[in-house]
């Protein structure tokens, strides 16, 4: 199963030179791709019709260059935003423009996501299947995957964006290229993890293997900002692979800790029977000290979080995190404790 990571999320984006440190990650820990997509990004979201600044093309393709080094495949998620509200001339000929601006970066993927936008439009799976069809012709990718608006089965998505046309997932399944991939989230927007019944049902509507975009360790919510998901062992969380077609992790807005995380999932894919202390999944990539504090206070972060912590816990903790100056992974808990990660109200999840 093919298994990476999507930077994916609403609120702060990771920086490069995280981003940058990440792809050596990823390459020692067996993950085999990256995906730009941070919802920060005005450019590949709201603004999509404007080019992307140089700089941030050149980091792009710098990246893109770093991720073939290292064998790492490395995407782009496009969010070409509500542009099936009128696809005419002007329309297409801006987005094809944003395309062959892409093609510039070299990526191996790209992704062409229509999630969290107004839904409720007549022919909407014909509409998308049009914009995705002259994307996939424009673009020089070799792989490409489409997220759906209705991308669950989340009664969240309804309420927010509109109720889906009749058999909408099933009209995009029948028309949309075998060869294109089809992200999914599960029965919920948040999925503890995904039943072989319920991967079944999503596949015989899409015609294809899901490709599972998972939330489960994400925490740009209104809730799930105030806490941090370093260890996913901690809930039964469990993927059938071989029915799917692949593993998209998005994981949390601090990119250090993100991979103490990620370090867990690469545990439960291998075996998700065995049990494996926090601190000695943490201990190789963030060191002994680090991995003992963040263990003993695992719960305090995961399951209580910032807004139930009383100020006198927040001061304690945030004196044993600032000490370790010149550890990356306890700067970002400092940071977090002082409350510098900050929920973006576009995030419409709870």
């Amino acid at each position: 199963m093919n298994v990476g990571v999507i930077e994916g999320f609403f609120g702060k984006p990771w920086d490069w030179s995280a981003r940058r440190s990440g792809i050596d990650f990823l390459r020692n820990y067996g993950y085999q791709f990256y995906i730009y997509a941070p919802k920060a990004d005005p450019f590949l979201r709201r603004r999509w019709r404007e080019p992307m600044p140089a700089e941030t093309l050149q980091q792009l393709s710098d990246l893109s260059s770093l991720c073939r080094k290292e064998n790492i495949a490395f995407g782009i998620g496009l969010t070409p935003f509500e542009i099936y509200l009128n696809y005419n001339a002007d329309a297409k000929m801006a987005l094809r423009s944003k395309v062959v601006q892409l093609n510039e970066i070299h990526a191996d993927m790209l992704c062409i996501l229509f999630d969290d936008m107004r839904g409720d439009v007549d022919e909407l799976p014909a509409l998308q299947v049009r914009v995705i069809s002259d994307v996939c012709a424009w673009s020089n990718a070799k792989r490409f995957i489409v997220c759906p608006t209705y991308y669950s089965y989340d009664s969240r998505l309804a309420r927010e964006f509109g109720p889906p046309p009749k058999q909408y997932l099933r009209d995009l399944g029948r028309m949309l290229d075998l060869k294109i991939g089809v992200f999914w989230t599960g029965e919920n927007i948040i999925s503890q993890g995904y039943s072989a019944q319920h991967i079944a049902e999503v596949a015989g509507q899409i015609r294809r293997k899901p490709f599972i975009w998972d939330n489960h360790s994400s925490n740009d919510s209104r809730i799930r900002t105030n806490h941090l998901f370093v260890d996913p062992s901690s809930n039964a969380w469990e993927l059938p692979a071989a029915a799917v077609a692949g593993l998209a992790i998005n994981p949390m807005n601090q990119p250090h800790l993100s991979r103490i995380a990620l370090c867990g999932y690469k545990q439960l894919l291998a075996d998700p029977s065995q049990q494996v202390l926090l601190s000695n999944l943490c201990r190789p990539v963030a060191g002994a000290s680090f991995a003992e504090r963040l263990a003993a206070d695992r719960d305090l972060f995961q399951v209580l979080g910032l807004e139930q912590m009383d100020a006198a816990t927040r001061e304690r903790l945030l004196g044993a995190y600032e000490a370790m100056k010149t550890n990356p992974y306890a700067q970002e808990v400092s940071a977090w404790l002082r409350g510098e990660y900050v929920f973006d109200p576009q995030c419409l999840t709870t």
